[in-house]
């Protein structure tokens, strides 16, 4: 993809190029899952006119960059959701193990998401936590949806995408965002019921629709989650 890097201020942002044919003017949408710039322009403008157009909005972009939501790393202190609820991450350099969750004896304390090992190795250990869990409760909630209309997947994996929350193959292989483990398990389990009605109807239509909520009662209120604090979800992990 084409891109060049625009100076606001003292930060350097990432702009990607988006050529449409159709496209009779430039516009920019800032994106917040990838912390970057997305700039739409006519197949034949020239790199330089973007570059222009993007200069004279540098004002916008700042004041759209302001209002994102401060990234999160997974270090101790921080505060991270765990299916729908904030858990604080607790170094535990001396004991054994990797990751483990505790529950506090102060019942409005937030839960631990304790790490052991030394610190050069929390933030890896987090992410490795939330990603099995992820694909451990994925596959559970998919095999359980695929028996409930009697279909067959071929595999479900999990990877850290920003587009899209799921798929589905015309094989059957399904792959989600690791980060469902951080929503509500009701948005989880949506998900994976909109991927496993992708092996009845491999479109968007009024029966795929009535086979997820079959499958899944929460879909409206799911999609309103995912479309009111999904973005969110990946403001966590930033290296």
């Amino acid at each position: 993809m084409e891109a060049f890097e625009l100076r606001a201020g003292d930060a350097i942002i990432p702009v990607g190029l988006r050529r449409v044919a159709g496209a009779k003017r430039f516009t920019l949408r800032v994106r917040s899952a990838t912390r970057d710039v997305m700039l739409t322009m006519p197949r034949r403008s020239s790199i330089a006119s973007a570059r222009e157009f993007a200069e004279r909005h540098v004002a916008w972009i700042q004041a759209r960059f302001g209002r994102l939501p401060k990234p999160v790393r997974f270090e101790p202190g921080a505060v991270v959701p765990v299916r729908g609820e904030g858990h604080l991450i607790v170094h535990r350099p001396d004991q054994r193990g990797a990751v483990w969750i505790e529950s506090p004896a102060d019942e409005l304390a937030p839960p631990r998401l304790c790490v052991a090992g030394g610190a050069e190795f929390v933030v890896r250990r987090v992410r490795d936590y939330l990603r099995r869990e992820a694909a451990r409760e994925l596959r559970l909630a998919v095999g359980i949806h695929a028996t409930a209309i009697a279909v067959t997947v071929a595999s479900v994996g999990v990877r850290d995408t920003t587009s899209r929350w799921g798929s589905c193959s015309a094989i059957g292989a399904l792959n989600f965002s690791w980060r469902l483990i951080m929503a509500p398990p009701f948005v989880l389990n949506y998900l994976a019921a909109h991927e496993v009605a992708h092996r009845v109807h491999l479109d968007h239509s009024a029966r795929f629709w009535a086979l997820t909520q079959r499958l899944a009662p929460d879909t409206d209120r799911a999609e309103a989650w995912l479309k009111a604090h999904g973005a969110e979800l990946h403001r966590y992990g930033a290296d």
